[in-house]
């Protein structure tokens, strides 16, 4: 059928999901006997966080994905919001197997559902707790809806459903006549420590996927030889009592999609679920990209393989050699009945007939590399790690690097970065809720929310339905916004609106001898703003209307207002948080010039580019050339030591300004005389730019002593979060809990 498919059919078209289980480890290297960590929402709801077998045994679930890229990278994010949502003395252990640990140090998950905790106390029961602490991960697999088609209609199967069955069996008889090939590649448990096993077995490929690990009792036998006999016998064990519930048979390949196995009768397979994958601990996500798609590639050419003519006696042979090999030393080389040599053929014989790219051939090379030299197996390389018979420095050397990696830039979402940071935020915070998340247009930073039937849309990370439409159009038009606050009657700068540069030049004489600032009427991040603190030549001005008109067809020039300037963040009618912002500048030492100090400064971890990191890069461009023209510098200018240059005007952080946290400390009355013009213009959520010469003057609408010279629709909530100075204000949370108030 594969053959008759046209090579440009869509055969890498699948969905994929992945579940990965690791141990919550605490400062003494030892599981950790704390609770699931509260601030991840609840167990009950939590859509990617869960608690798996034991209480410190966390379950990372990614949604359904169309690539393994996008897979992975899901699981990175959630990764990084588990780690940095546990106590920070704790770290996810590395391995699949556990460091030394006790039955009596494994307490079962406190789950709310009483079925769910008596079914681990069973299986505690059954097969004893320390088995549970073995960690791994699952890979869900669905062929494409388009690929599954268009193999169907050359099938010469009338009914879908039957032809689906016929295809996923055929998928789970190959995989567990095969598995033995990833078990050599990819088996991870290599070593039980002190006390784990009853019998001593040494350094293996894999304990989890041998008859140590996860396998029911001898007496459980559910066949593969058809959809109609495995139903029965997986039927048949439930009601003997040889398994508690279906869930319990621990097949490396389950048949997934339906409530109970008898609906795949009549509703047919969904997808797959392969589940002898060790934890990779050589890999942050504990899964390489080239194992995913290996494998992927792996399941494709299952499809290719011949049927068995006695599928119940070879699977038990395969099961026989699987075992053989998960339990042999990682460096000694495959017994001579392992034949790869089908599986491969037929991986190149997809990649060939497909015209799949280099990408996947170098995959296959990787396999047959690796097939020659047990060593470049991943156990093969673990093994060179055991030291005095144990893994656990290892261990706690891998854990611990990875922990420290999701604790560098702590305000960045870990394969998310290229996002603006805002998003990023309201990004973790509702994963770390519990939220479902969609990324609709990433480019736009454009979020679908959602809790049970209860959906938001969330753009920039603060635009949501709780914002009438056309309030962010008015406070992008400065002129608007000045009109309706003057209207309101709340203090605005004096000034005039240019639609072309010969007024604009024409109205110098007006203020020649003034302080003002030249800015476009609908501008954000403070671009194309220039402000002249001393009266500006007429050939400064020029260049400032010049730099303002690149922005927008219109623009201002106002009169400029002396003080500080602040920025107020106002949720609902609530200012949660005051910044002030210092332009950009440089302090002199002496011997660097001016452009050496600005390359000094840009190198500090918090500044980036686009607003992916909490401070941004400074330039030198017109603005600050012109900046630092006022003040008799050129790029060339040493500085004497400890002297201030300003490189921007604007206090803006997005040019380059540095974030002072001062909440605390500014007065109630101008968070209140905030919050009250962000409510004159509808906002919901807005920032409020105040410029106020004495902040320790009270202020009031009637006495405001202070001038408002901008509203915010984007006001960047990481500003307030990361500061350069000052405990920082967390923004994103609250926006989540008074749009999803049930939680």
């Amino acid at each position: 059928m594969l053959q008759k498919l046209s090579p440009n059919s869509p055969i890498l078209q699948a969905t994929f999901g992945l579940e990965r289980e690791s141990l919550r480890i605490n400062a003494d290297n030892r599981v950790a006997q704390t609770s699931h960590p509260e601030n991840l929402g609840s167990r009950n709801f939590h859509p990617y966080i869960q608690t798996d077998y034991s209480e410190p045994q966390l379950e990372l679930i990614t949604p359904v994905a169309h690539s393994t890229k996008e897979a992975r990278r899901f699981l990175g994010a959630i990764t990084d919001v588990a780690v940095r949502s546990m106590d920070k003395s704790e770290y996810l252990w590395p391995l699949s197997m556990p460091p030394v640990i006790s039955e009596d140090e494994i307490q079962i998950a406190q789950l709310e559902s009483d079925y769910e905790y008596q079914y681990r106390v069973g299986l505690a029961d059954r097969y004893g707790k320390l088995l549970q602490s073995m960690s791994g991960i699952h890979y869900n697999f669905e062929l494409g809806k388009d690929l599954t088609q268009q193999l169907f209609a050359v099938s010469g199967y009338d009914d879908l459903t039957s032809f689906k069955n016929t295809l996923y069996l055929k998928l789970a008889q190959n995989f567990l006549r095969y598995r033995w090939l990833l078990t050599y590649l990819y088996g991870a448990s290599s070593l039980a420590e002190e006390g784990f096993l009853a019998d001593e077995i040494g350094c293996v490929r894999s304990i989890r996927n041998s008859n140590y690990g996860y396998v029911n009792a001898p007496d459980v036998h559910i066949s593969f030889s058809s959809l109609e006999q495995y139903v029965t016998d997986i039927e048949q064990a439930v009601a003997s009592g040889q398994l508690s519930a279906e869930k319990e048979f621990y097949s490396a390949v389950r048949l997934r999609g339906a409530k109970t196995s008898r609906e795949f009768l009549t509703k047919g397979i969904t997808y797959l679920e392969f589940r002898n994958f060790d934890l990779n601990p050589f890999e942050p996500l504990a899964i390489s990209q080239e194992t995913l798609d290996t494998t992927h590639l792996f399941a494709l050419a299952l499809l290719c393989l011949d049927d068995m003519d006695q599928v119940d006696e070879e699977l038990a042979q395969a099961a026989d050699l699987n075992n053989r090999i998960a339990l042999s030393h990682p460096h000694t080389p495959l017994p001579a009945e392992a034949d790869a040599s089908p599986i491969l053929t037929a991986m190149k014989a997809i990649v060939q007939h497909f015209g799949l790219d280099d990408y996947y051939s170098q995959l296959i090379t990787q396999v047959e590399t690796a097939l020659q030299d047990p060593r470049l197996t991943l156990s093969g390389k673990i093994a060179e790690q055991v030291e005095d018979g144990s893994l656990e420095r290892f261990g706690q050397q891998q854990g611990r690097l990875f922990h420290d990696y999701a604790w560098t830039a702590p305000y960045a979402l870990k394969g998310y970065e290229n996002m603006e940071l805002s998003t990023q935020m309201i990004l973790f915070d509702a994963i770390q809720m519990g939220l479902h998340v969609d990324i609709l247009d990433e480019e736009d930073q454009f979020l679908k929310l959602w809790h049970g039937d209860h959906v938001e849309y969330i753009k920039n990370g603060n635009m949501t339905s709780k914002d009438n439409y056309v309030i962010p159009l008015a406070m992008a038009n400065k002129v608007v916004t000045k009109k309706i606050l003057d209207q309101a009657g709340f203090p605005v700068p004096a000034g005039a609106e240019f639609a072309n540069k010969t007024d604009a030049l024409r109205y110098y004489g007006q203020v020649a001898s003034s302080a003002i600032v030249v800015k476009p009427k609908s501008t954000n991040f403070g671009l194309g703003i220039s402000i002249f603190q001393e009266p500006a030549s007429l050939a400064d001005y020029e260049k400032a209307l010049d730099i303002a008109f690149s922005e927008d067809s219109h623009v201002l020039v106002e009169e400029f207002v002396a003080g500080t300037e602040y920025r107020f963040f106002v949720l609902d009618g609530k200012c949660e948080a005051v910044l002030l912002r210092v332009a950009a500048n440089v302090v002199g030492d002496g011997s660097s010039t001016i452009r050496e100090l600005v390359d000094k400064k840009n190198q500090d971890p918090l500044r980036g580019r686009d607003h992916r990191s909490p401070l941004e890069i400074i330039n030198l461009g017109d603005i600050e050339l012109l900046m630092l023209e006022q003040q008799g510098y050129t790029p060339d200018t040493v500085l004497p030591e400890g002297v201030q240059a300003f490189l921007r005007g604007n206090s803006n952080i997005s040019t380059g300004g540095d974030s002072i946290d001062m909440t605390d400390q500014m007065d109630e009355s101008y968070k209140q005389l905030a919050a009250d013009m962000a409510t004159a213009m509808g906002a919901w959520a807005c920032g409020v730019d105040l410029i106020i010469p004495d902040r320790t003057k009270p202020a009031s609408k009637e006495d405001p002593n202070c001038t408002c010279i901008e509203l915010n629709f984007n006001p960047a909530m990481y500003l307030h979060t990361y500061t350069y100075a000052g405990p920082g204000q967390s923004i994103t949370p609250k926006i989540l809990r008074k749009l999803f108030p049930e939680l």
